[in-house]
């Protein structure tokens, strides 16, 4: 039994390590050089992005349309210009982006 255990926590630790990591996938793709998780840099913290949009049933859609296709005017007149990435990370990122509290 102690055996099993082990190899399902071994398990368990490898496919959270294998897993993309929606900040990891930030960070790769520069997002990190205009947003911070606590701050506005260029743009705004991704604590108040979520706080924006907590309730609304959409924003998972909603933020992936902005970061592909770019967007202005949500958070000032500085635009985020579209962003090249595969459509699962972009799933993670904007999942990640939500979560935040």
């Amino acid at each position: 039994m102690k055996w099993l255990l082990a190899a399902l926590l071994a398990t368990l630790a490898a496919a959270a390590q294998a897993a993309p990591d929606g900040q990891a996938l930030a960070a790769k793709y520069n997002c990190m050089g205009c947003h911070q998780v606590n701050s506005a840099v260029v743009g705004p913290a991704y604590k108040a992005v979520a706080d924006k949009y907590r309730n609304d049933k959409a924003a998972p859609q909603r933020l992936a349309d902005k970061i592909k296709k770019g967007s202005v005017g949500t958070w000032g007149k500085i635009p985020m210009p579209a962003q090249q990435l595969s459509d699962a990370d972009l799933k993670i990122i904007v999942q990640w982006v939500l979560s935040q509290k």
